[in-house]
């Protein structure tokens, strides 16, 4: 059933996330739900009638400890070896996915309620066999959720029942089977989830047909000069959510690491256009902790600036302050990475969350973006107005440039020019656009100075 249009996970063989999105859709299509007042459903290219398709989401229990007492490489190990057994287990009688880093799926047509039981209690078993390793053996278990085509549902629709199912079944503490309505979830839970869903396939479509593009938001020097701007995603269908929403399915699903390549390639794209149109400005893009996770990050990083032919130095990473806190080995080196190259690293939104004045000056910034909501305050908040001139002051005596976010007003910029800041971003100055309007935008602010 697996042709070229679907792709495989490279741990487990299985299809990956989107592969086994793009499957549901087309059994969803191809399979009929019972119902005694239609004629009977299409039969499959073996000659049987598929019927009503049954979809198994299954979550490995308390994975994440094996993962972090025995390292990744053995965690892969040991889903390498599930997936083999599911695999076995189901013997060709469906298509299983692989949906994150300790959950499947299942889906198995012409199963009705009770055959998915059973085939649920199949795999089960097949799961909480003996896992022997180097110095332990395991007795692994999970919780699985169970959802039954209905007349008229999508893949989608399918798939997040089967994952309400399978959150029921977490919460009930694992290691059992539940089926769709039986205690699976609120309908506020559920349209939450489907609308992850549809957002998430709403990001493969816009990554395969050109659907996403850059808009660029200018940083204005104290001299008038626009030495950067920021890339902001942006998705060109109408019905997509704000970037926030769409960027957090990104995150909770993995897509990140591919918008994040895609960023990086166009940012650089970008600068190397402004360079040759004698206007060298910098590109500042941001960067998620799930990408310096990537142990292909840097990978990226350096194919981007090869592949445009920009010099590094022309490019700016942006990463809350958290991220440069981070002490996981692969967050240091892909850090480490950038810096190596001579790629610039702004604090993004300093002053909220981790903030740790006593860790600053170990920090490898070169620049500190200070948090809108200081600049919001303005003018009427005027302790608002000493943090800032204090935090620049800081980050300046430690050799960073100072940016202050979320501008709106003229007289937000008046006060904050005078506190002493490098450099400002907001609505007062531009609002983030297209590359074709921003390069005339920074033709005309040249010609005028």
């Amino acid at each position: 059933m697996i042709d070229t249009l679907y792709h495989l996970d490279p741990v487990t063989g299985l299809l990956d996330r989107s592969s086994t999105l793009l499957m549901a859709e087309e059994l969803a299509r191809r399979c009929t739900p019972d119902n005694p007042e239609r004629p009977p459903p299409p039969r499959d290219p073996t000659g049987g009638r598929l019927g009503p398709l049954a979809v198994l989401w299954i979550d490995i229990d308390r994975f994440k400890q094996i993962n972090d007492s025995l390292g990744h490489e053995i965690g892969d190990g040991v889903i390498a070896t599930l997936a083999q057994r599911l695999r076995e287990r189901l013997g060709g009688r469906g298509e299983l996915g692989r949906m994150g880093a300790d959950e499947f799926v299942c889906l198995a047509p012409g199963v009705r309620a009770l055959q998915a039981e059973a085939l649920a209690a199949e795999l089960a078993q097949a799961i909480g066999q003996v896992l022997e390793l180097a110095d332990m053996v395991l007795r692994p278990t999970a919780g699985i959720g169970i959802a039954l085509q209905q007349a008229g549902d999508s893949g989608i629709e399918l798939l997040q029942r089967a994952d309400l199912a399978k959150t029921a079944s977490k919460r009930a503490g694992g290691n059992r089977v539940v089926v769709e309505g039986l205690g699976s979830g609120s309908w506020p839970d559920a349209q939450l989830q489907r609308e992850e869903l549809v957002i998430e396939q709403m990001l493969h479509e816009a990554l395969a047909d050109g659907g996403l593009t850059l808009h660029y938001q200018p940083i204005v020097d104290a001299d008038g000069q626009v030495r950067v701007v920021e890339a902001l995603m942006r998705c060109s269908n109408p019905a997509a959510p704000g970037p926030g929403r769409f960027i957090a399915v990104a995150e909770k699903t993995g897509l990140i690491v591919r918008l994040g390549e895609w960023t990086l390639m166009r940012g650089c794209a970008f600068a190397r256009r402004m360079r040759e149109a004698d206007m060298p400005v910098k590109v500042a893009v941001n960067v998620s902790r799930t990408q310096l996770l990537d142990d292909q990050f840097s990978v990226a990083l350096n194919a981007a600036l090869l592949c445009t032919r920009v010099d590094a130095r022309a490019l700016e990473l942006e990463l809350t302050e958290s991220l440069f806190m981070d002490i996981s080995p692969s967050v240091q080196s892909s850090l480490a990475a950038a810096r190596e190259l001579g790629v610039g690293l702004a604090i993004d939104d300093f002053g909220t969350g981790y903030s740790c004045l006593a860790n600053l000056k170990d920090i490898p910034a070169t620049k500190l973006k200070l948090d809108r909501a200081f600049v919001s305050a303005l003018p009427e908040d005027q302790r608002a107005l000493a943090v800032v001139g204090a935090m620049t002051r800081l980050g300046q005596a430690l050799g960073m440039t100072v940016t202050a976010e979320g501008a709106e007003t003229q007289q937000q910029l008046e006060l904050l020019w005078a506190s002493g800041v490098d450099q400002v971003q907001g609505f007062a100055i531009a609002a983030p656009m297209p590359e074709e309007e921003l390069l005339v935008w920074l033709r005309r602010r040249q010609e005028a100075t």
